[in-house]
């Protein structure tokens, strides 16, 4: 079993009676987090798609709170290992085995970087990324922050993807029409949307996203924040 939760925006959860990983855990200054960082009871992985501030989120601070390992690109695992974290950098394409189970770490086309910070070494660039999970006896895909790009068909032709997180939101993302074609690429059993109505220039109606991926004969499971489901 894996409850997969959702805390808005692309902050997701995932449990699974051994693990708790966390992905892009954006809840201080996230208008939908339902938890502030504190209220977060265990984290053994932080992974982190890319260097904007919406996905770095609290990664430092809950790393340090739970002595978690992050997981990111080369460069953005250098910017958190100068603060004191404990790191495992990958890069783009690359995969390994980690105790909860294999990672590959996918592509995706996106901005990069973060702004200089006060205090501290900036956000170097850092290139965006994906995340293919296998973990629970799950498959699971996290697309992160990313365009439409024909190689997502790629990634379910050895495996078999039981649930696709992927960015509906557009302007920044993939829009209703790419993710939903996205999912035909990816031939996935469920979609659960995900980078969407944080603020105004990135409200869609879900169930648009809903409609298209259940002609597609799929699932699609829309999560509030603070809602899970279990696998």
């Amino acid at each position: 079993m894996v409850r997969l939760t959702y805390y808005g925006h692309s902050a997701v959860q995932l449990y699974d009676s051994k693990f708790t990983l966390l992905i892009d855990p954006f809840l201080t200054g996230n208008p939908l987090a339902p938890i502030k960082p504190g209220e977060i009871k265990a984290c053994d992985f932080i992974l982190v798609t890319h260097g904007h501030a919406d996905h770095v989120g609290d990664t430092v601070a809950l790393a340090k709170r739970h002595n978690s390992t992050v997981i990111a690109t080369w460069e953005l695992g250098n910017y958190f290992q100068a603060q004191g974290l404990t790191v495992h950098p990958m890069a783009a394409g690359g995969g390994f085995e980690f105790p909860f189970g294999r990672l590959k770490m996918t592509f995706a086309i996106h901005g990069c970087g973060g702004p200089a910070e006060a205090e501290g070494p900036a956000v170097p660039a850092n290139t965006p990324v994906g995340f293919l999970l296998h973990f629970g006896k799950k498959v699971i895909y996290h697309a992160g922050d990313t365009g439409l790009f024909s190689d997502m068909r790629l990634l379910s032709e050895k495996t078999p993807i039981n649930i696709a997180l992927l960015p509906i939101g557009d302007n920044y993302t993939m829009g209703i029409d790419d993710a939903a074609r996205a999912n035909e690429y990816l031939n996935a059993e469920r979609c659960i949307p995900i980078h969407y109505n944080t603020w105004d220039v990135i409200q869609v109606d879900t169930k648009a996203f809903e409609y298209k991926i259940q002609k597609q004969g799929k699932k699609c499971t829309i999560l509030n924040p603070g809602e899970f489901v279990e696998l």
